[in-house]
């Protein structure tokens, strides 16, 4: 292992010169090319940079332990073995983890659909909020979100909400937000003040370059219609929405959010494509039953993920039993704890795969 990281720090180092070159600095697409490399690089390398301090300290504290030393400088020396020891090992384990094979994806943007399912307005209600929690929790990251298409119900809920986030490592993250996310509250609609239960699904779509999925014009109808808003009143009399049904898979796509029908079929096969590439996922995920296993879930939207239960303020994560009493904090967006566990769970659980097939 030591070996492999020292690699990738003489690789990490060798960068930083290739960036210093002005014959690099001049050249944008190979200025991308190893600025990404670097970003890639510098977590491991700083770790192992770490690492390599830590062990060289507790190198030369365990060599004092053979001069003579007084009893109080006995004692630190033993601290500091305890001390150097522990960290030691801590950031072998995170060395382990971070040397596992990083999922492809990981860099995508992300397509995000939400739509309410069981529990009619209150479930396209809830959907609402899940929305509002995805771009809040986007813009902490420094992300991007852009409506694609949205439909309402006459409360003004989401029927369907269809948006994407674009930034560096979103589907890293956004990823394990796929499946079903119950609620359990008062619903506005009940005047009776009785706790209801209330799904929504979110399906999360890495989005896929024109390259990744080939579509042919011959394989599309495309239909155009006026655009409408809460209650079904049109948008405008202009028919700027655009419907997109991909024949041979029967994949549809509507976009209407822009006031250009141009706009809006752009759109509309950025999610097409999305969609697509998400099947061809699926299925090489279904032929690999022992990938399927390393991974927090399926990302079906029939499976019920979390579930946020306002009487007691609390947030459970089924997958790993993880629950917290901040409800609040999380529908505002911080979701940090949430999906920082799942992330480790789910290199925990490839590393004993990983170990298993060894």
């Amino acid at each position: 292992m030591i070996d492999r990281l020292q690699s990738l720090e003489d690789r990490y180092n060798q960068i930083n010169d290739f960036l210093c070159d002005p014959a690099i600095a001049s050249d944008p697409a190979k200025l991308r090319q190893y600025g990404k490399e670097q970003s890639d690089l510098e977590e491991i390398v700083n770790a192992y940079r770490e690492y390599k301090e830590v062990h060289a300290g507790l190198v030369d504290a365990k060599a004092m332990q053979d001069e003579k030393l007084d009893d109080e400088m006995r004692d630190l020396v033993k601290m500091e073995i305890s001390e150097l020891s522990e960290r030691e090992q801590e950031l072998k384990d995170r060395l382990t983890i971070l040397l596992l094979p990083k999922d492809p994806l990981d860099d995508k943007n992300v397509i995000v659909e939400l739509r309410g399912a069981v529990g009619g307005d209150e479930a396209a209600l809830f959907a609402t909020d899940l929305y509002k929690m995805y771009v809040a929790f986007a813009e902490r990251q420094g992300w991007k979100t852009e409506v694609i298409d949205v439909s309402y119900t006459e409360l003004g809920g989401y029927r369907e909400m269809v948006f994407s986030i674009s930034g560096k490592g979103a589907y890293s993250k956004f990823k394990f937000e796929s499946g079903a996310h119950r609620v359990q509250r008062v619903p506005a609609t009940d005047s009776g003040g009785r706790i209801h239960t209330s799904t929504a699904t979110v399906a999360v779509l890495p989005e896929a370059e024109e390259v990744e999925v080939e579509i042919h014009d011959k394989d599309l109808r495309i239909d155009t219609f006026c655009s409408s808003g809460p209650g079904g009143q049109s948008v405008n009399t202009t028919q700027s929405a655009v419907r997109i049904t991909h024949v041979p898979t029967g994949v549809v796509v509507s976009c209407q959010d822009e006031k250009s029908q141009i706009k809006n079929k752009d759109k509309a096969m950025k999610v097409l494509r999305a969609r697509i590439f998400e099947m061809e996922l699926q299925r090489q995920h279904a032929e690999n039953a022992a990938n399927r296993k390393s991974q927090v879930g399926t990302g079906d939207r029939s499976e019920r993920i979390r579930t946020y239960n306002f009487p007691q303020s609390r947030v459970t994560d089924h997958r790993i039993g993880l629950t917290l009493h901040k409800l609040d904090y999380v529908l505002a967006g911080d979701l940090d704890e949430i999906i920082n566990n799942l992330i480790t769970f789910e290199r925990t659980e490839a590393l004993k795969a990983q170990t298993d097939e060894e």
